[in-house]
């Protein structure tokens, strides 16, 4: 008891001397009767004692007034409206307006009534009212918007009217299309705007004039896996239905005269179009396609192995224009106007040199976001910048944490989509975190030293330079590492270098003098200047390839969903709150971090199915066996990421007598079409015996060894872990032998069969366009579990929101399927169905 009751005094004269409280006046808080047992009384005790230290004495009231004091309840206005917009896209269904409506109304007299209280009551009030609303505008933007996706692959004629083209490094040119007609087919439900591209040489259509040509179209992918990003529903929100290709060059046509509105639209595209082609002849290379981009945020044209040299050196960023490319534009025209009107003798005296400077920097900013593209990291550092500048014209403080809510409510007012996307959440994350970071900087308590001593040499501004820089890079690859992570499951290891070799590049010869270029323009003298960035950027190629020759990229895999809210929550709140009301924005991100670790061994799976059924993996051991020797990256990189695959394991290719049909016996079949329906049948009869005893073979190899066995043109097989015998079939001749020889029959054609006659599970496309990509995981708890009994984990999750009901259209009649569309897309899988046929 002695021991107790000394910690006890410890704990609170510890207290006071936190606070500032003398010693001989102590404040110890009151505590609730300890229970009798000692255990109890000592967990009481350490409680006791972790609160004194992290509350300081501080009461919860004293520590809610001291927040309301320095504003930062309207930090909490985007929080609600975010977390609310982010519960409507994530439900299953549409969530009734109306019921909306009333939750909202009914929670705005009390938070009217308790605005002025310092109370956690009061920001739930808030919260309460708030939280609807974000809700009720993620709705209107969706209705609003109502974009048409395609609901499946079609070749047809188009006819429409060129909004925009970027051209890649290759040549090929990507066309933004308003579609205006399609025939041989006519589309029942064309989409309103296509993305095409056009790999074969032809001359630039311009942006306004008509296209025409012959496409093939389909919708816009799905998410790669359960929980990655959906590309269809970011489609959605850009207005674009679908995606595709131009068998042919395209070819111009005489347009229409275009409204007002598309007038400008089409202005501005234009401007920007003629900006990207002028930069890029400026500056050859990939250095003009990052010089275009810069300015632009025009991507296509940089090479590959430089964009992945710039991201594995954890400076990708700097292709994105977002708040580093505005800041370093607008600061470069303030601070060289401000200088130029110093020059001129007595303009600084008599007139207001700084708002002067800060007005045009707003001018400046304006014309910068039309010809960069409006993506939400450019518009959120817009509309910043402009509050920034704003307060400086009426004499207030531009660089504050009010200023970041500001411009995320008027963003989240306008396209609460916006919360979903990874540019947005990263840079407000990298926004929030410098703003605060700086300020606690600020106002840490400083101690005056001696100016000598060995550490002299890096005082002054050279100093607080590279000071700032190192705490910038790192504070904001703190800020955005969990996004990185939930987004895009991997981090540069070597990141924080990269942006300390590069950064200075960038901030002092790479953007002011792309700024001066742009500037000099319209006078012919941008030649020099962008010689200079020119120079600049490859340097700033050569700093990011070497720092990605030391191969230092993390890949971290998936991390639960629920691990990535408690850290990203915890984080805002670390940033937000001041007092020690931050502490429970720690806890969560310990929270997270334990989540994260704990889960990481959860059930994997075993087998993969790609959305269109053409690409199927086998996952052993962290290896990938494939059906395909070169996989699709855009779909193999993100299983790899995802699922931490250490290595690719190709398939062994074979050509069985009887199976391939020669090349000669192809082209004869070609010139005499009438002998076709002949030949075909009854040589695929003949080969059943021998395709059996093939894939036989084939099961029996692959028991003893990794990855796919094919046989050309015909299928592929493989065993998995648990012992199932995969097929996927390219050739729907050998159907039949599939079904009674193998435990799962992948076929990439969107066949009517629900099942095989032998009850064997079949996946075609059918099932795949309700389901998107699938994951097959064996039963929980057992290494050689039946397939009856593993579990199907679709990529689409409902088939009822609009970005994803496209899904269940039926072309032939015109009409939806029923709301269970997704529950019999799922049964399908799961229990063989009654359908006779293989």
């Amino acid at each position: 008891m002695a021991r107790i009751d000394i910690a006890e005094k410890q704990a609170a004269s510890e207290a006071d001397a936190w606070r500032g409280v003398p010693a001989a006046d102590p404040q110890p808080v009151a505590l609730p009767e300890p229970p009798s047992r000692p255990v109890g009384r000592l967990l009481l005790r350490a409680a006791s004692r972790l609160y004194a230290r992290l509350a300081g004495g501080q009461t919860l009231a004293t520590a809610f007034a001291e927040e309301r004091a320095h504003g930062h309840f309207l930090l909490f206005v985007p929080v609600f409206l975010g977390a609310g917009a982010a519960l409507w896209f994530s439900a299953a269904s549409d969530p009734s307006p109306y019921a909306l409506i009333l939750l909202a109304c009914a929670a705005l007299w009390p938070a009217l009534r308790l605005r002025h209280r310092e109370s956690l009551v009061a920001l739930a009030a808030g919260g309460a009212f708030l939280i609807p609303l974000g809700m009720l505008l993620a709705a209107a933007e969706t209705t609003r918007l109502g974009t048409v996706i395609l609901d499946t692959p079609v070749t047809t004629e188009v006819r429409g009217r060129v909004l925009s083209r970027e051209s890649d490094d290759r040549g090929a040119i990507r066309y933004r299309i308003a579609l205006e007609t399609t025939h041989e087919p006519t589309l029942k439900r064309p989409p309103d705007v296509v993305t095409l591209l056009a790999r074969s040489r032809h001359a630039p259509i311009a942006i306004g004039d008509d296209i025409t040509g012959r496409a093939r179209l389909g919708p816009p992918s799905g998410p790669a896996l359960a929980g990655l990003n959906d590309f269809t529903f970011d489609a959605y929100f850009a207005g674009t239905g679908a995606v595709g290709y131009f068998y042919s060059a395209p070819t111009a046509t005489t347009a229409r005269e275009p409204g007002l509105y598309d007038r400008m639209r089409q202005r501005i595209a234009a401007w920007r179009n003629n900006l990207t082609e002028h930069i890029r002849g400026r500056i050859g290379g990939d250095a003009g396609a990052i010089a275009a981009a810069l300015v632009t945020a025009e991507q296509r044209a940089i090479g590959e192995e430089t964009v992945e040299a710039l991201r594995q050196a954890g400076l990708a960023h700097v292709l994105a224009i977002s708040g580093l490319n505005m800041v370093l534009a607008a600061g470069t025209f303030l601070v060289g106007a401000r200088m130029l009107m110093a020059l001129v003798p007595g303009f600084a005296e008599r007139y207001p040199a700084k708002k002067l400077a800060a007005a045009g920097a707003l001018i400046m900013v304006t014309l910068y976001i039309l010809v960069s593209g409006g993506a939400i990291s450019a518009v959120r550092s817009w509309i910043m910048i402009c509050v920034m500048l704003v307060a400086v014209l009426f004499g207030r403080a531009a660089i504050s944490l009010r200023n970041v809510a500001i411009s995320a409510i008027l963003i989240l007012l306008v396209t609460p989509s916006a919360v979903t996307n990874p540019g947005f959440q990263m840079s407000y994350a990298a926004t929030l975190g410098l703003v605060a970071g700086y300020a606690a900087w600020r106002e840490r308590p400083v101690q005056r030293e001696s100016q000598g001593g060995p550490f002299a040499l890096f005082g002054g501004a050279a100093g607080r330079f590279f000071g700032g820089l190192i705490l910038s890079s790192l504070i904001g690859g703190f800020a955005t590492l969990i996004y990185s992570i939930g987004h895009f499951h991997r981090i540069p290891a070597y990141g924080l270098a990269g942006n300390l070799l590069a950064m200075p590049v960038i901030s002092i010869i790479v953007m002011p003098f792309g700024l001066i270029a742009v500037l000099l323009m319209p006078f012919g003298l941008d030649a020099i200047p962008f010689a200079i960035m020119g120079k600049g950027i490859e340097w700033m190629i050569a700093l990011s390839t070497w720092v990605a020759g030391w191969k230092g990229e993390i890949v971290t895999g998936r991390i639960p969903e629920i691990a990535f809210l408690l850290i990203g929550i915890g984080g805002g709140l670390v940033c937000i709150l001041r007092t020690r009301l931050r502490h429970a924005g720690t806890l969560l991100i310990l929270g997270g971090i334990l989540v994260a670790c704990w889960s990481g061994q959860g059930t994997r799976p075993e087998v993969l199915v790609s959305e269109d059924g053409r690409l199927v993996a086998v996952l052993r051991d962290g290896k990938a066996a494939t059906n395909r020797a070169r996989p699709p990256d855009f779909i193999y990189a993100q299983w790899r990421r995802a699922l931490r695959l250490a290595e690719l394991l190709k398939p062994e290719i074979r050509k069985t007598a009887g199976l391939t049909v020669d090349a000669d016996k192809v082209d004869a079949e070609k010139r005499d079409p009438a002998t076709t329906a002949r030949q075909r049948r009854p040589r695929r009869e003949a080969d059943r015996e021998k395709a059996k005893a093939a894939m036989a073979a084939a099961f029996e190899t692959a028991r003893t060894r990794d990855g796919f066995i094919c046989e050309a043109k015909a299928f592929c097989a493989a065993v998995s872990p648990s012992g199932w015998r995969i097929v996927a079939l390219e050739d729907l001749a050998f159907l039949g032998t599939a079904c009674d020889g193998a435990d799962l029959v992948i076929v990439p054609v969107a066949i009517r069969l629900e099942a095989c006659r032998s009850g064997v599970r079949l996946i075609t496309t059918r099932h795949l366009r309700k389901t998107g990509t699938l994951e097959i995981q064996p039963a929980d708890g057992q290494a050689h579990s039946s397939l009856n009994d593993a579990r199907f984990v679709p990529a689409i999750e409902t088939l009822q929101r609009p970005w994803s009901r496209h899904r269940t259209y039926d072309w032939r009649s015109g009409t939806y399927e029923g709301e269970k569309a997704d529950e019999s897309a799922q049964k399908s899988l799961t229990v063989p169905s009654s359908a006779s046929g293989s």
